[in-house]
């Protein structure tokens, strides 16, 4: 039951800071009001698409991969017992942190690939000696 709840509250926690986060991103653009010209409510077509940046749809998609990534490696017996940061860009985990051995290391890439719309992962996970 409390491995539920817990499970439950970073998954809700993950995707309320998230969707927040979308909400208050304006991209450095300003809302078009009746204020405006007609001229400042068309879209500028000759700029293109910044390949660095995210739509709030695409954050709140990250945010779901990096909660049910991070509930694995909770749920797990090898991966559980350590922090392990985790976070998504466009579908891409980036994993980091220290573990014990090689083999949570190569378990919290197993973890991670298996879940829905991880398109890759990067494992910086360092192995303590």
């Amino acid at each position: 039951m409390t491995r539920i709840l817990t499970r439950a509250l970073l998954v809700a926690a993950v995707l309320g800071s998230t969707v927040m986060a979308g909400c208050a991103s304006s991209d450095g653009k300003m809302e078009t009001t009746a204020h405006q010209p007609a001229a400042a409510h068309k879209p500028a077509a000759s700029q293109p698409a910044a390949t660095d940046q995210q739509t709030a749809g695409e954050a709140v998609d990250d945010a779901v991969v990096t909660a049910k990534v991070k509930a694995k490696l909770v749920d797990d017996e090898v991966t559980k017992a350590y922090q392990i940061s985790v976070e998504t860009f466009k579908g891409t985990v980036q994993l980091s942190g220290s573990v014990d051995s090689e083999e949570a290391r190569s378990r919290a890439t197993e973890l991670a690939r298996d879940v829905g719309g991880v398109k890759d992962v990067k494992n910086s996970l360092q192995v303590r000696n």
